[in-house]
C-alpha cells in the first residue's frame, strides 16, 4: 500500500484532552509528527444546543445511567463526516480483528465515536450507519481507550511507519496463526538455553521451527483461530482440486 495523503482520524469524544495520549509516543507518535497520519479530537459537547451544553438524558423506559442524545451526536458527526467509515466503539460491537485493521489502514482514515455513560441513542446508530466495534468482551468507562487501541493497530500498518517491512507479515494473526517465540542474548539465561536450531545458521530449519511453534501455540491457545485456518486451507484445497468432466466416448 502506498499512502498518497495522510491517514486521517477524527475522534468524537467528551474528553478531547485525552488525545493523543499514548498515540503521541513511539511508532504512532513519530508517524504523527512526520505527517503520515493526522488526529482530530472533536468535543461532542461543542454541539449541544442549550446553555448548559447538555449531551445526555435519562433513558426512555427507565433504568440506570444516562444516554447520549441523538441530535447532539448527529450534529457532531456532521461536522467531520466525509468518505471515511463511521465507527462507534462499543462492547456490543463486532470484535476488532487484524483483517479489519488492514482494511482500515488501506483506506483514507476513520471517524470514531467514543461513547460514554450508559450508551448512545440507537436511532443515531441506525440513521448514520455507524459500525459498532469492540476491542474485547469487557466494559470500559468510555470509548476513548478503545479508540486509541484501534488507532494504534491501524497506524503501525501505514506505509513507512514500521522500520522492518517483514514485521507485519510474521506477527500474530497473520494467516490465522499466533506468532512464534522470540529469543535474544544471552544464549543461556538462568539455566534456560535458546533452542539450538536458532543458533544453527540453517535458515530453512529455523523457518520450519518457527512455523511449527506458531502452529503449536495457535492450536493450544486459540483453537478458534486454528479452526479458521484449517477451514481456509480446506477451502483452498477444494478450490484448487481438478473438476471432473464427462468426456465423449470415441
Amino acid at each position: 500500500m502506498t499512502q498518497t495523503k495522510p491517514w486521517r482520524a477524527s475522534v468524537l469524544t467528551l474528553f478531547p484532552e485525552m488525545f493523543p495520549g499514548p498515540l503521541g509516543h513511539s511508532l504512532a507518535g513519530r508517524a504523527l509528527a512526520a505527517g503520515r497520519w493526522s488526529l482530530d479530537a472533536v468535543n461532542i459537547r461543542d454541539f449541544a444546543a442549550d446553555r448548559h451544553r447538555s449531551v445526555d438524558d435519562t433513558p426512555f423506559g427507565g433504568g440506570a445511567g444516562m444516554v447520549l442524545r441523538p441530535d447532539v451526536l448527529d450534529a457532531a458527526i456532521d461536522a467531520v463526516a466525509d468518505d471515511r467509515p463511521l465507527l462507534c466503539l462499543s462492547p456490543r460491537g463486532r470484535p476488532l480483528v487484524q483483517d479489519e485493521v488492514r482494511v482500515l489502514a488501506d483506506g483514507p482514515g476513520a471517524v470514531l465515536l467514543a461513547g460514554r455513560y450508559e450508551g448512545i441513542d440507537e436511532r443515531v446508530i441506525e440513521a448514520r450507519g455507524l459500525r459498532e466495534v469492540s476491542i474485547g468482551d469487557y466494559v470500559l468507562s468510555g470509548g476513548e481507550l478503545a479508540a486509541m487501541v484501534l488507532l494504534d493497530a491501524v497506524v503501525r500498518l501505514l506505509s513507512g511507519v514500521m522500520g522492518a517491512a517483514d514485521s507485519a507479515a510474521e506477527e500474530s494473526f497473520t494467516r490465522n496463526l499466533l506468532e512464534y517465540p522470540h529469543y535474544t542474548r544471552p544464549a543461556d539465561w538462568q539455566g534456560r538455553a535458546v533452542p539450538p536450531v536458532l543458533l544453527s545458521g540453517h535458515h530453512a530449519a529455523v523457518a520450519a521451527w518457527r512455523q511449527e511453534q506458531a502452529e503449536r501455540l495457535t492450536r493450544t491457545r486459540r483453537p478458534d483461530l486454528w479452526a479458521a485456518r484449517t477451514a481456509a486451507r480446506l477451502g483452498a484445497d477444494h478450490a484448487a482440486a481438478p473438476v471432473a468432466t464427462d468426456r465423449p466416448r470415441p
